[in-house]
């Protein structure tokens, strides 16, 4: 079974910036895939960034320019630097990693960007 644990989320003003972090930890993974989504409450969770375990990465239109993602294979260890940061990234940003088999889903963290 895989673990997946997000943190670095928190409150911050228009233009600011902040970096989460995400772990996955268990026996024997193989982690291959690593994402970011993102949900406001009453929409539908939406992606923000993914990268592969060769470093290919894809961004959401509404955050390319602003968002990199990266990850460190050697920790199974994703990031997310986001910067210029818009009261409209306001979310609970979720991880998922993927290896043989479906995505596994960390809890959460809240991102909140005030105007």
């Amino acid at each position: 079974q895989v673990q997946v644990v997000e943190s670095g989320g928190g409150l911050v003003q228009a233009g600011g910036s902040l970096r989460l972090s995400c772990a996955a930890s268990g026996r024997s993974i193989s982690v291959f895939d690593m994402k970011w989504d993102r949900q406001v409450p009453g929409k539908q969770r939406e992606l923000v960034a993914s990268i592969t375990l060769g470093g290919a990465t894809n961004y959401a239109n509404s955050v390319k320019g602003r968002f990199t993602i990266s990850r460190d294979n050697a920790k199974n260890t994703v990031y997310l630097q986001m910067n210029s940061l818009k009261p409209e990234d306001t979310a609970v940003y979720y991880c998922a990693v993927r290896g043989i088999g479906s995505w596994s889903w960390g809890q959460g963290t809240q991102v909140t960007v005030s105007s």
